[in-house]
């Protein structure tokens, strides 16, 4: 092959690192202060049983195709039904993984004559969703129903006729504030439409047995809500909870579902033996509060940092650079710590994403955030 075919993208990742941007593979490396695992349960032992006695079971590993075709098995059905019941919807569908279920949600869900109104920080996977779907989009300025609001009534005016779409998360994965669901989901109503909750960062710690800041809007017939189980569940995949009319549709129009190989069985199995551990075990909820509140302690007092008031702690710094190298520091002293950088986030707002899981204690909390003050104040800014 002529390498100079391979050139323009050689020249691509060489503007990235100049801009210190370039992203590479990392290995864990120290104590973890970056993963979603808030709840401790990827290596929970439960879960590990739950999987094993699945295998005991006859469970196979992998599901051989497509749920259309053979690869349904009882499994996935078991932990759909399971799931709509903990979360209180019509239904619920399991995906492989977060980024998919929102690609096919948003990519199939609305129509051509509706519109699809999102919060400026959303998710890149509801940025995809949208890119691949047939209705209108807009951007809304971050937590303003009035904006939404004054957005829906210009589209109207200007002869919009189809349903809005209010898509937001419920708890941010980069800033780690939450949406105003209530005064959405009101918004929704009023305007004929839907609302369209991602509950990634918040399934499993809030909300009654950890069903998500969603929990008391989830069954109505215009609320479709997304919880993935890659997070504080521990495992892999997502569960698309929403009316049966709209579960059917997906199935029957969404190409993410229709063309995919479906999850592991095994997944699913672990997954139904994950949302049993949520509701069980509340100390978990209790436990990593707890350590939250140090955390915004600790980075209030020493930093001068208001906390986010969740487990995603931003330390925002601003300079693409500068938040690498005070990466480097804490990883380098046993804290495993990652900048974000743009575009994952705002230009001017590289930042350290801290997050806080039960794989800490307080002892360790603060060990890090010491050695995060006395680098930041080394680092020249």
């Amino acid at each position: 092959m002529n390498l100079s075919a391979l050139s323009p993208y050689d020249a691509k990742l060489a503007g990235l690192h100049r801009k210190s941007r370039l992203r590479v593979l990392a290995p864990r490396q120290g104590i973890d202060f970056t993963s979603n695992d808030y709840l401790g349960l990827a290596d929970a032992p439960r879960l590990k049983a739950a999987i094993a006695d699945a295998i005991a079971r006859g469970v196979p590993a992998g599901a051989g195709g497509s749920r259309l075709l053979r690869g349904n098995h009882p499994e996935h059905e078991a932990l759909e039904a399971e799931a709509a019941a903990f979360f209180g919807a019509e239904k619920t569908i399991y995906f492989g993984n977060g980024f998919a279920a929102n690609v096919a949600l948003f990519s199939t869900l609305p129509l051509r004559e509706d519109i699809v109104l999102y919060d400026e920080l959303i998710h890149a996977s509801v940025h995809d969703g949208i890119a691949a779907g047939k209705a209108q989009a807009l951007a809304v300025p971050h937590n303003q129903v009035e904006a939404f609001e004054r957005e829906i009534s210009r589209w109207r005016q200007a002869g919009g006729r189809g349903r809005p779409w209010i898509a937001v998360e419920s708890l941010y994965s980069m800033d780690g504030d939450r949406a105003p669901l209530a005064a959405l989901a009101a918004l929704a109503e009023t305007h004929g439409g839907f609302l369209v909750v991602d509950e990634a960062h918040a399934t499993g710690i809030f909300g009654p047995d950890g069903r998500g800041l969603a929990a008391e809007l989830e069954g109505r017939s215009n609320v479709v809500a997304l919880h993935t189980c890659g997070k504080a569940l521990g495992l892999s995949g997502a569960l698309v909870s929403l009316p049966a009319v709209l579960a059917d549709y997906l199935v029957n129009r969404a190409r993410g579902f229709i063309y995919s190989t479906a999850p592991s069985p095994l997944m699913a199995a672990a997954v139904r033996e994950a949302l049993r551990v949520v509701a069980d075990e509340g100390w978990r909820r209790l436990r990593l509060a707890e350590l939250i509140n140090f955390a915004g302690e600790e980075l209030r007092s020493r930093l001068g940092i208001t906390p986010s008031g969740s487990q995603i702690m931003p330390v925002v710094i601003g300079d693409n650079a500068r938040s690498l190298a005070v990466a480097a520091r804490l990883r380098d002293g046993g804290f495993d710590v990652r900048a974000i950088r743009p575009p994952t986030v705002p230009e001017g707002t590289a930042r350290l994403r801290l997050s806080i899981t039960l794989n800490v204690d307080e002892g360790q909390i603060a060990d890090m955030v010491g050695l995060l003050a006395l680098t930041l104040k080394e680092e020249p800014a």
